[in-house]
């Protein structure tokens, strides 16, 4: 497997992948490699995987999802360690786990298992990968980024931090989109709140979309809705619905009284009222003295 193997020298020589290697590594795992075409090497194991197969996937399954194939997968393996017996030892599989597991070493961390590539993101903030195109956040446009891609999902990185996370998908020329990766974009263009492709069918929180329904339908609605979406880069989606939230309870509909919820929200609180007395002592407090007039005014008779 590529995954596994980089180069194939003569004989067993490999020259191992870095992030197979880093795999091995992080469970104390020491790579041996087989002959090519040589089955007798490994028959034992594929005996077993095809036993197991035999066993557990016939007739041929379906799963709707990885997950649900997993949970059945697990609870398929423990009803028949529990229901057969071990072929060396008085018990079943089960318990004979059981008395092995206080032996066993504990399992660290689980590996962080991904294939890492480096990509170019287009002007319409899309990373193709594995035929499939992926959105970034708008920044990240005609910029290197690094694609991560893990079993389930695609996560994108640039500049050491995540620029977009994804479902994989395994079909051919499917474009899966974020339309809040590409906010910035809305605010300098309104109309693509209708027209543009990332924002077809999209999912807003529920504030969100009554705003919506009740600034109703045309140019300067969308115009007014963007102005509120637009504060969510530097306000966080939270803090905006909040805000949204507040304005529908008085029963206003406006994105100015939305706006300026959220600049009231940013001003800094009153400073904290100071106990003079308290909180201002001087260093060298004044000596009552008043002779010390005495002294200046012979000090002026003088000269």
């Amino acid at each position: 497997m590529k995954t596994a193997v980089t180069t194939v020298f003569t004989g067993k020589e490999r020259l191992f992948n870095r992030r197979f290697l880093i795999m091995t590594d992080h469970y104390g795992v020491e790579p041996v490699a087989c002959s090519p075409a040589a089955g007798w090497e490994k028959g034992q194991v594929e005996n077993q995987v095809q036993t197991s197969r035999e066993r557990l996937f016939k007739p041929r399954l379906r799963f709707a999802s990885l997950e649900e194939l997993n949970i059945w997968l697990e609870a398929e393996c423990r009803r028949w360690a529990e229901r057969n017996g071990h072929p060396d030892l008085d018990m079943t599989i089960a318990q004979a786990l059981e008395a092995e597991r206080p032996m066993l070493q504990p399992l660290p961390v689980p590996f962080d298992g991904f294939f890492e590539s480096e990509h170019v993101a287009s002007s319409t903030c899309l990373v193709s990968f594995d035929r499939n195109r992926y959105s970034v956040m708008a920044k990240a446009a005609h910029q290197t980024v690094q694609v991560r891609a893990y079993a389930t999902r695609i996560v994108i990185r640039s500049d050491g931090s995540v620029i977009a996370e994804h479902e994989r998908v395994f079909g051919r020329n499917q474009t899966i989109t974020d339309a809040w990766h590409y906010l910035p974009i809305l605010a300098r263009k309104p109309g693509a709140l209708r027209n543009g492709a990332p924002f077809q069918d999209w999912d807003l929180p529920p504030v969100l979309a009554q705003l919506r329904r009740k600034l109703g339908k045309g140019d300067d609605a969308d115009r007014r809705f963007v102005r509120v979406l637009a504060a969510i880069p530097d306000d966080g989606l939270e803090v905006v619905e909040a805000a949204v939230a507040e304005a529908l309870s008085a029963g206003t509909v406006s994105d100015e009284v939305i706006l300026n919820i959220l600049s009231r929200r940013r001003e800094p609180r009153d400073a904290q009222t100071m106990d003079v007395v308290v909180n201002l002592k001087l260093k060298h407090p004044p000596i009552a003295d008043c002779a010390r007039y005495d002294t200046v005014r012979g000090l002026n008779a003088a000269a």
